[in-house]
């Protein structure tokens, strides 16, 4: 059992429950007064008079548009029909249960005003196993991800299509078959299911996750490429790094030094190699998958920081020590929602992705050509070791 505590989610947490999709989650109970104290802020304002956006107004251009108190949840219910216009191939699985966690911890940090009743519903989808089919197209992340977190919401009221025990059937029908019970939805509720980050969030950090195991491979070919083409370690002396001082690239000389420890292949042509300098694509490895191995951190210190936020519309803030029953506080607009820092470092990752790729066809590239790649005339093989040609 995994404990879910909002606001300290970290990458390991992330890759644990990514990679092992048995994995059942509980919610850490201290985060439980802040969810009721908010839920209580939102329930007071649906007493009052004052307009509240997204609460008893409408939503957009609609703003200014008073919702009758009578009609507040329908309000939320119709906002998810509304927005559930996503197309294109469902959404991976294992992407679809990260975004549940992710909104639940989100939900779970107690400033959205939603009751523990769409928390603990939402978990207990993860933990069923059923998982809401999101279209993959609909949503830019300008606005929050509205449509796919529209396709997210509706099986936890019923509606909508879920996948249970590996076969699409509407969502109704899969709360059914594992147990549970829709969730009726109050005031605001609709609008902080919807309104988030989650879906890009869990996008990248697959994208993420699925680039560290890329990388790790891609140095590891590297090493052994530089033994197969009889290269040189020189390059990966520390000295070299060190006067340059790029973290990531001292981090990955280091990690070929350690591959090539010991190695055979290198000490069987350690003399009489004619060669001043190896090509780039061996040579050069520490700096560019260095270069890319920095870029994969501060995307991982991003999408952690967003895995742990709150990011719907309007926030609300309860005074500290209220209690539920008596929640006073704050609810305020503001934007959140908008999907920017992820965009950014998903474009970062991408061009790193794509330069570890490149580096990685350039090393093919020189093991095949004659050229460059030849038997050593000046030793023969030991045994064990690998002709480069």
């Amino acid at each position: 059992m995994e404990v879910l505590v909002p606001g300290e989610l970290d990458i390991a947490q992330l890759r644990r429950l990514v990679d092992t999709p048995e994995l059942a989650v509980k919610l850490d109970p201290r985060c439980r007064g802040a969810i009721r104290a908010s839920a209580e802020m939102v329930r007071r304002a649906t007493e009052g008079d004052a307009p509240v956006y997204g609460v008893n107004t409408g939503f957009g251009k609609l703003a200014t548009q008073r919702i009758a108190r009578e009609d507040l949840a329908l309000l939320q219910l119709k906002l998810l029909r509304s927005h559930a216009v996503g197309v294109g191939e469902p959404l991976p699985q294992r992407v679809v249960r990260l975004i549940l966690l992710l909104k639940a911890a989100s939900l779970a940090r107690g400033y959205s005003g939603v009751r523990e009743e769409v928390v603990d519903g939402l978990i207990a989808m993860h933990n069923r196993g059923v998982l809401p089919v999101i279209p993959a197209q609909g949503s830019v992340g300008a606005s929050g991800d509205l449509a796919p977190l529209a396709h997210l919401a509706l099986p936890l009221i019923g509606e909508g299509e879920a996948c249970f025990e590996g076969v699409h059937m509407p969502g109704g029908q899969a709360l059914e078959k594992a147990g549970l019970k829709p969730v009726q939805l109050g005031a605001k509720e609709g609008l902080a299911l919807i309104n988030g980050t989650q879906v890009s969030t869990a996008l990248a950090l697959d994208a993420l996750l699925s680039a560290d195991k890329l990388f790790e491979a891609a140095v590891i070919t590297g090493a052994l490429t530089l033994d197969a083409a009889r290269g040189s370690d020189a390059p990966f002396d520390p000295r070299i790094h060190a006067v340059r001082g790029q973290p990531g690239q001292i981090d990955c000389a280091s990690a070929y030094r350690a591959l090539l420890v010991g190695s055979e292949i290198r000490r069987s042509h350690l003399e009489g190699d004619d060669r001043v300098q190896d090509p780039y694509c061996l040579r050069c490895q520490p700096q560019v998958m260095g270069a890319c191995l920095d870029q994969m951190r501060y995307a991982t210190q991003v999408l952690v920081r967003e895995a742990n936020a709150v990011t719907d519309n309007p926030l609300v803030f309860a005074d500290p020590g209220s209690s539920p029953g008596q929640a006073s506080g704050h609810m305020v607009s503001g934007g959140n929602f908008h999907a920017e820092p992820v965009a950014l470092v998903a474009d970062a990752l991408a061009v790193a992705i794509a330069e570890i790729g490149a580096i990685s066809e350039r090393r093919v590239a020189m093991l095949v050509d004659t050229v460059v790649s030849r038997r050593r005339p000046s030793s023969r093989p030991s045994r064990g070791s690998i002709p480069a040609s």
